[in-house]
């Protein structure tokens, strides 16, 4: 087979990557089959997230089609590829911190912005199509990550109100409730990244109504795919780890 022909992908992502992905499979010279996770993996304890992305991995290694590689978007997120081992097919990953370097295009565009950018909220259409849903005073509604006890279920902060005065007394429970649905002062404003790939105009509006509701700064500028456009391309580069068969992912 000549050095230039189309090779054959996996990629295993995130849902926040959808629509991304779905264009980037679509334009690659490659042939890219796509699986999406969903979004509330990153919630879990970390090793139960290891433990199902090593699953979807080997499912995938043994797969009918005989893959060159498989593609993991996700980034150091919960840490939850550490200890991901490469069973017959190579891994490959992309070196960010978490999900938003893929949106902003590399790790340094990420890291000026956010050094110069203290108290940022960061938005895609992705995350917003896939959000978790809240209720009064901020207080979290999803339902449990994967049909399983995540981090802020364990702690018991998806109890409902009742609940929590059950458990907690009145008083205790209002302080929660209160200190839940304060987070959002740690932000002053929210940056949204446009991907070019769709109308995200529906989108764009509710950020801006976020901005109004929260009393922040609203931002609109242009995401750049440049980093995940390397990864479906095979254009791998100093920006991946490429993890070979028998192989384990450290941190």
């Amino acid at each position: 087979m000549p050095a230039d022909a189309p090779k054959t992908f996996r990629f295993i992502g995130c849902h926040v990557l959808y629509r991304e992905a779905l264009y980037l499979a679509a334009t690659s010279r490659n042939r890219v089959l796509v699986e999406f996770l969903e979004k509330g993996l990153h919630d879990l304890q970390t090793q139960a997230m290891v433990d199902h992305i090593q699953g979807v991995v080997d499912a995938a290694s043994q797969d009918a089609y005989a893959y060159d590689a498989i593609l993991l978007g996700y980034a150091r997120c919960n840490d939850g590829l550490v200890g991901v081992t490469a069973r017959d097919v190579p891994l490959v990953i992309p070196k960010a911190h978490d999900c938003i370097t893929l949106f902003f295009g590399s790790r340094g565009a990420y890291q000026t912005y956010f050094d110069e950018h203290p108290g940022t909220y960061y938005e895609t259409s992705g995350w917003m199509e896939h959000a978790d849903t809240q209720g009064e005073g901020g207080h979290y509604n999803s339902r449990p990550a994967y049909g399983q006890e995540g981090v802020m279920a364990s702690l018991g902060l998806t109890d409902s109100y009742e609940e929590m005065v059950e458990k907690h007394g009145q008083d205790n429970a209002d302080y929660i409730i209160e200190t839940l649905g304060g987070w959002e002062k740690a932000y002053s404003r929210l940056l949204y990244l446009t991907m070019g790939i769709a109308d995200e105009s529906a989108c764009i509006a509710q950020g801006q109504q976020r901005c109004e509701q929260n009393h922040w700064q609203f931002e609109q500028r242009e995401g750049d795919l440049s980093l995940l456009k390397k990864l479906f391309n095979g254009d791998w580069d100093d920006d991946f780890v490429i993890v070979q068969p028998g192989q384990t992912i450290v941190a």
